[in-house]
């Protein structure tokens, strides 16, 4: 049987095995500030870093999951008011969000064939805040269009923060075009949930010192402080670190992951176009996600794919937000193997 949900999704089938070595040796137990978890916390950044291209000045922190670094970004990152970039419902959360924190944050909503224009973002934005690859829509901001809004930060002053979570550790990212990205592992990593990554940039930290704030357990300076010693604020999900290490070990850099989801993207979107009843959800290719590729059609017969496709061992994801009855979402992520995709697009063209 294989899941195609964009997550929570598909784990890879070692995680059966660490499961049973994390038991083995002894981590559902171990406390979280002696050495051998600052061991392996260590590690595991070292690991993410070079398995990820992520730059060694970068710093990376540990969250319960990708919205609780909404807060964090609201909270320590944020003067006055954020901007925000969207074209779905997880930046248009993330926007209500950082409002309840800043009344003043703004945003501007873009078309899911668009790519938006840098020129929108104000001179006074303390951050600007895209979702590079929007899990809802199946859109993706492409390496240029990231630059360029990275640009228009570097002249207004600002800071860019970028949702990666259906992207950080499927497509190659480059980590110096912007302050903070931020994930969950329950997407690309292969993952169960239960763990967030935030990393940000020198740049970033500078501005949490700036802004002082130590009015909350998860303020960036403290994460910070803790993580020099690689430690946490909180007790951590120490099982999940321990899975990401031990997933991160067993994967291939991240050129040969992202070059493989791309040809498969690529394969995917084809056949879709030719040879299924239902159509792409984005037309213009230029802004396709490569991870998640969603399709539109009407509600009925989408319920009847979805029901057809789980009597056979497929299961597919539902739509999100405004599509939640009119689109199929297709997770392509890397623990998901090709062998999967070929049984998909059988049964679709039996369909």
């Amino acid at each position: 049987m294989y899941t195609f949900i964009p997550g929570p999704s598909q784990v890879y089938p070692s995680v059966r095995q660490y499961l049973a070595a994390a038991y083995d040796e002894g981590w559902l137990s171990a406390p979280h500030r002696g050495d051998r978890f600052t061991a392996l916390v260590r590690q595991t950044v070292g690991e993410l870093k070079a398995r990820l291209n992520i730059p060694q000045d970068y710093f990376i922190f540990f969250t319960s999951s990708a919205t609780e670094c909404w807060e964090v970004l609201a909270q320590s990152l944020t003067k006055q008011r954020s901007f925000h970039l969207h074209n779905g419902s997880f930046g248009e959360k993330w926007l209500d969000y950082a409002q309840a924190v800043h009344p003043a944050s703004t945003g501007h909503q873009f078309g899911l064939d668009e790519v938006p224009d840098p020129a929108l973002i104000p001179d006074d934005a303390d951050v600007v805040c895209i979702t590079q690859n929007e899990t809802s829509t199946a859109t993706q901001l492409r390496d240029g269009a990231v630059l360029n809004i990275y640009n228009r930060c570097q002249q207004t002053g600002a800071l860019l923060a970028v949702d990666v979570t259906s992207s950080l550790g499927g497509i190659q990212l480059k980590h110096i075009k912007a302050d903070v990205w931020f994930a969950s592992v329950q997407k690309c990593f292969g993952m169960p949930a239960g763990l967030g990554l935030l990393i940000c940039s020198p740049r970033a930290i500078a501005r949490a010192k700036e802004i002082n704030d130590r009015a909350h357990y998860n303020s960036l300076l403290a994460m910070h402080e803790k993580m020099l010693n690689h430690q946490t604020t909180h007790t951590p999900n120490v099982l999940a670190i321990y899975l990401l290490c031990r997933v991160l070990l067993d994967r291939a850099p991240i050129k040969a992951i992202d070059q493989h989801l791309r040809e498969r993207a690529a394969k995917l979107y084809q056949f879709f176009e030719e040879h299924s009843p239902f159509t792409p959800l984005v037309q213009n290719p230029e802004t396709r996600s490569t991870t998640v590729i969603g399709l539109q059609g009407q509600p009925a017969r989408i319920e009847e794919v979805k029901r057809r496709a789980a009597a056979v061992g497929l299961t597919l994801g539902g739509g999100y937000g405004p599509w939640a009855k009119t689109t199929i979402r297709i997770a392509n992520f890397p623990a998901l193997p090709d062998v999967a995709y070929d049984q998909l697009m059988q049964f679709f063209t039996a369909e």
